[in-house]
């Protein structure tokens, strides 16, 4: 059984309202760490912390994608309700940010035909929030670097 835990983070960078938007996911084969992953996915202006959220789903299900999962059982774990209950159809999704993000996780999704959304407590999705900050922290200071 294949089990992802992914987060996502969202930081305003400066007074003018761009921001940044970071990923982590892990992933594990019954109960074996197998990969993990930290990444920016956006930076700039229209950023949220639900769009942070359906970064970390987008990229998490992407990884699998490009790995030949789509036929095996899959369960992707997230702290976000909003992310779990959009996808899972227990919420109606709002025009918000986020929305071009759900969509896209949406379409991605169909393409599995073994996936389970779950949510989580934050401290049982404390892994792939470290990622999420280990990748906000090396994008500032690849910012430092740059002046």
């Amino acid at each position: 059984m294949t089990t992802i835990y992914f987060d996502g983070l969202y930081h305003l960078i400066d007074t003018q309202g761009n921001g940044v938007v970071t990923y982590g996911f892990v992933v594990y084969e019954n109960s074996n760490k197998i990969y993990e992953e930290c990444n920016v996915f956006s930076e700039g202006k229209e950023l949220s912390n639900n769009v942070a959220e359906f970064s970390g789903l987008i990229a998490a299900l992407t990884w699998l994608m490009k790995r030949g999962y789509k036929n095996k059982p899959v369960t992707l774990r997230s702290d976000s309700l909003l992310v779990v209950n959009t996808i899972n159809g227990t919420w109606t999704p709002k025009n918000g940010m986020y929305y071009p993000y759900y969509i896209k996780a949406s379409s991605i999704i169909k393409e599995f035909k073994q996936v389970k959304l779950e949510w989580v407590p934050r401290e049982k999705n404390k892994e792939a929030d470290k990622l999420c900050k280990t990748a906000y922290e090396t994008y500032i200071k690849l910012q430092q670097l740059k002046f």
